[in-house]
């Protein structure tokens, strides 16, 4: 870890123009990981652009100096340095990677298994639960810059990707950070209550109508839910409201896989998986499907219509459930 970690701060030292960019639909961990990283290297005197292709999310803006996060302008800009944050697949960048019309020098860092390597510099730990652990270790280990706001924005990172420290990958270490980032300022109870008791309305309508037509497959050990473009457009959602919609049929006790379609443009339908147990690895099954992840949380688009792709993932999804069980 450490010499990897010396290599980063190394190109880091040298460079004076930085790009960090994070992935399209972004979460709880990109955009922390993104902020923290993107404050702490202000701090030094470099000139620092944090980019996004869907910009920053509405239930991320209570974060202090959130606004740094943008979508990326029309004309590229040369860079000394670009540092991808939590992202499996280059491409998930989206248009942030035609904002950067060059750079020197490329730095990957990522908790993804399924992440191929695609940077200058690679560092993947899967063992770390979220991007946001691999940057306070980062930062820490180096004695770069850390302040009020790049706990805040660490602790929020590590928190969601947790899932509240709800998940299995959740670690002693995990723990530890965070009992870390509290002693430093967080404010636990503030921040989780605008993570997890300020959803808009709009939400909670949206996941009744979910839930009354979800539906159950394998003996109830697979459970799905399916948003149509429609259904987005009557109540207004936004990426940031489905996040975590999953977790409501993931909790049904008989569950062991619970899987999310949603209908998105260019005939494409955006799946996510969750599995409650390593012998369906959800990281492989979407893998197939051109998308990557976690063993117990992946997810992948598939072109086709909402109908011909949760049929057939679902049908794949049903066999290797019965398969294991």
């Amino acid at each position: 870890m450490s010499s990897a970690f010396q290599s980063i701060a190394d190109a880091v030292h040298a460079a004076e123009t930085i790009a960090i960019l994070s992935h399209t639909r972004p979460d709880g961990d990109a955009i922390g990981s993104q902020l923290a990283l993107t404050l702490s290297l202000r701090e030094l005197g470099k000139r620092v652009a944090a980019w996004n292709e869907s910009g920053l999310p509405e239930n991320l803006r209570f974060l202090r100096y959130s606004e740094l996060v943008t979508m990326p302008p029309p004309e590229p800009s040369a860079f000394d340095l670009v540092i991808a944050l939590d992202t499996a697949t280059q491409s998930r960048l989206g248009t942030t990677l035609n904002a950067v019309g060059s750079a020197k020098y490329w730095i990957n860092i990522d908790h993804h298994v399924s992440n191929p390597g695609y940077g200058d510099l690679n560092y993947i730990d899967s063992s770390a639960p979220a991007t946001g652990q691999i940057i306070y270790e980062f930062l820490r280990s180096q004695a770069l810059p850390f302040t009020h706001e790049i706990a805040d924005a660490l602790y929020v990172a590590i928190s969601t990707d947790t899932g509240s420290f709800r998940y299995p990958n959740t670690t002693a270490r995990a723990f530890e950070i965070a009992a870390q980032l509290i002693s430093a300022g967080v404010n636990a109870g503030d921040l989780g209550h605008h993570l997890y008791a300020s959803y808009p309305k709009r939400r909670i309508l949206l996941l009744g109508e979910l839930l009354r037509d979800a539906r159950f497959d394998a003996e109830d050990r697979v459970a799905s839910l399916a948003l149509t473009r429609q259904t987005k457009d009557r109540y207004q959602i936004k990426p940031e409201d489905i996040d975590g919609l999953i977790d409501s049929i993931r909790a049904i006790d008989t569950v062991v896989v619970a899987i999310f379609f949603e209908e998105i443009e260019d005939g494409r339908v955006r799946i996510s998986m969750r599995s409650k147990d390593g012998r369906v690895d959800v990281s492989q099954l979407c893998t197939e499907l051109g998308g990557g992840g976690h063993v117990l949380a992946a997810g992948a688009r598939a072109r086709g219509s909402l109908e011909e792709v949760s049929t057939r993932v679902l049908e794949r999804v049903i066999n290797e459930v019965g398969r294991s069980f």
